[in-house]
């Protein structure tokens, strides 16, 4: 594959964002594993999507914020006997509701809707995470003093 002008679309190998600092990746590496990333540094004209696992216990991204775009979360339970079943419980935030995710689910955030806190209360078993916002790259707007 070496020759094909196709190949620069198939990520295999994670490439994070610049900003992420070595003390980022550490914490970050404390209840999550990062499995691929892409946005427009890792593919020119690509939209922003990555994906994990959550192992651990956490409170990830404390403030509340919104995006100029929408974008889609999901969380996903390990089991392909028990599918639904999340084997952990999420704490996350949609506008001022507070929700408790136990199910495998997916989340649309309009763009402008405020979110957060994600507070993983607990896990059972790896859960499978995926980000993905509709632009080149992940843009967050912090909501100073909100929770």
């Amino acid at each position: 594959m070496a020759n094909s002008i196709y190949e620069k679309y198939i990520v295999t190998e994670l490439k994070t964002p610049p900003e992420f600092t070595p003390e980022y990746n550490e914490k970050y590496a404390k209840y999550a594993q990062r499995i691929l990333w892409l946005d427009e540094n890792v593919g020119e004209g690509a939209f922003q999507f990555n994906c994990s696992w959550y192992m651990a216990p956490a409170e990830i991204i404390p403030e509340s914020h919104v995006h100029d775009t929408d974008e889609v979360l999901g969380f996903f339970g390990n089991d392909p006997q028990d599918q639904y079943n999340l084997g952990a419980e999420i704490e996350f935030w949609l506008g001022d509701e507070k929700f408790f995710l136990t199910k495998s689910c997916l989340i649309f955030i309009p763009k402008g809707m405020k979110h957060s806190p994600l507070i993983i209360k607990h896990v059972d078993r790896p859960i499978f995470h995926f980000s993905c916002v509709l632009s080149g790259r992940y843009v967050k707007t912090d909501i100073p003093g909100t929770k």
